[in-house]
């Protein structure tokens, strides 16, 4: 797991959108590009500004196998057709 630390309201939104959504988020953090689901985000009300601690459970990296597209079924029979 990959845990974020956000003060922008804006992203904090979008990983809120993504986790309720279901779809994987992408942070880039000091170099590092990481795309997951999002587990969890919880508001961090211990400072002056408002921060937000987001969990990210990483996705396996594509392989080219599977990345891949299966060949198309093609039919060649003309009973099939009618």
């Amino acid at each position: 797991m990959f845990t974020y630390e956000t003060t922008d309201r804006k992203e904090a939104r979008r990983f809120r959108m993504a986790q309720f959504n279901g779809r994987p988020a992408t942070v880039r953090s000091a170099g590092a590009t990481v795309t997951g689901r999002v587990r969890a985000i919880v508001e961090s009300k211990s400072g002056a500004m408002a921060a937000w601690v987001v969990t990210i459970v990483p996705d396996e990296p594509k392989t080219a196998a599977s990345a891949a597209r299966p060949a198309p079924r093609l039919c060649f029979a003309a009973e099939d057709n009618f």
